[in-house]
């Protein structure tokens, strides 16, 4: 089953069990999935999972940055919300990374490109995100890469 066929009966079964959270979280990520077939012209064909996860990656990262507005402003019962949308998506990633693993990546980019200094972060940091795309949140990535580069 691929995961957009995942995500489409999960959605049949939110609406059948009257789960109006995960439903309309489902509803909002089909949508854009289906909006992202629209912008890469692949609306017959489908995205393949990867791009799936993509999309999903973005709905998550777009809801914890809400989290953290919703934080500095007050608003602690619309942070809660975004926290239950957060925990609905995070069933369609894969599996995350430990921070032990991504540092054994990121030491072997550095051991491979013999980048060592602060100014060498864009490059490593583009390597590490292709090869851990999907398996690892982009920002711890960043704190692991800041701290082998010092």
């Amino acid at each position: 089953m691929s995961l957009k066929e995942k995500i489409t009966a999960d959605l049949k079964d939110a609406m059948k069990s009257g789960d109006a959270k995960k439903r309309d979280t489902l509803r909002l990520l089909d949508s854009a999935i289906k909006n992202t077939e629209i912008e890469k012209k692949k609306r017959e064909t489908g995205l393949s999972d990867e791009e799936i996860i993509e999309v999903v990656a973005r709905s998550i990262k777009q809801r914890k940055d809400s989290v953290a507005q919703y934080e500095a402003g007050g608003r602690p019962e619309l942070a809660e919300n975004e926290k239950a949308e957060i925990e609905i998506l995070s069933v369609y990633m894969p599996e995350q990374m430990s921070e032990e693993k991504i540092r054994e990546a990121v030491k072997e980019i550095i051991a491979a490109t013999g980048m060592t200094s602060k100014a060498d972060m864009g490059k490593v940091m583009g390597q590490a995100m292709g090869k851990l795309k999907g398996q690892a949140d982009g920002n711890v990535v960043k704190k692991i890469v800041e701290e082998e580069l010092q």
